[in-house]
């Protein structure tokens, strides 16, 4: 069996991890991180994923997954990006930062209410060289909240083909089509092959 370490503190997003891995991947074991919060001064989701990942490799000795992710809304230039965590000036303060941006959008018509949420991956493992892969889930912004199976900014995101936000969809069909599970699955050929070595080993 070979240990992944997660490198998040944030159970959301661990929990949606374990449920996209499901049983992709047998040999291998995806572990929760409890080292330091490393600083994200990284300008991209790239950067940012990468930050993580080595901090956490470095910490535990482990191979590490890191994601950035964000939401990223076309009339505003792709803001709030990387600031999605901390749009409203407080970090992890979910409905002022969703509150934030519906009001930003307000005078903003339903056909330039285009969006998408991005979730890059980056994976190190110690010694060697890391992988970066990226998931967009495309669709657009809602003028209020609904659901109440999401988190952060699903609630006001309105994937495309759907007339229901990440937050209305069931946790299933969101974790099959979701930024995080297209991530993912460009990733996967990495894990297994990480999973397989392991086995050998």
């Amino acid at each position: 069996m070979v240990r992944v370490v997660l490198a998040t503190h944030n159970a959301h997003k661990a929990r949606e991890f374990q449920q996209i891995l499901g049983s992709e991947l047998p040999g291998l074991e995806i572990v929760t991180y409890d080292g330091p919060e490393p600083v994200e001064d990284g300008t991209s989701f790239e950067e940012n994923a990468l930050i993580k990942a080595r901090t956490a490799a470095e910490h535990t000795g482990l191979p590490a997954l890191a994601d950035d992710s964000g939401i990223c809304v076309d009339v505003m230039g792709g803001a709030p990006g990387i600031f999605s965590a901390i749009w409203s000036g407080t970090h992890g303060d979910a409905a002022a930062n969703l509150r934030l941006l519906l009001d930003q959008l307000a005078d903003i018509p339903d056909a330039a209410r285009g969006a998408h949420f991005t979730a890059t991956l980056a994976l190190v493992v110690p010694g060697g060289e890391p992988t970066v892969v990226l998931g967009v889930w495309p669709g657009s912004i809602a003028r209020e909240p609904r659901g109440d199976n999401g988190h952060g900014y699903d609630p006001i995101f309105v994937p495309d083909g759907h007339d229901v936000t990440a937050a209305e969809l069931d946790p299933a069909e969101k974790n099959a089509e979701s930024h995080r599970a297209r991530a993912f699955a460009a990733i996967l050929p990495a894990l297994r092959e990480l999973a397989e070595a392991g086995g050998r080993s």
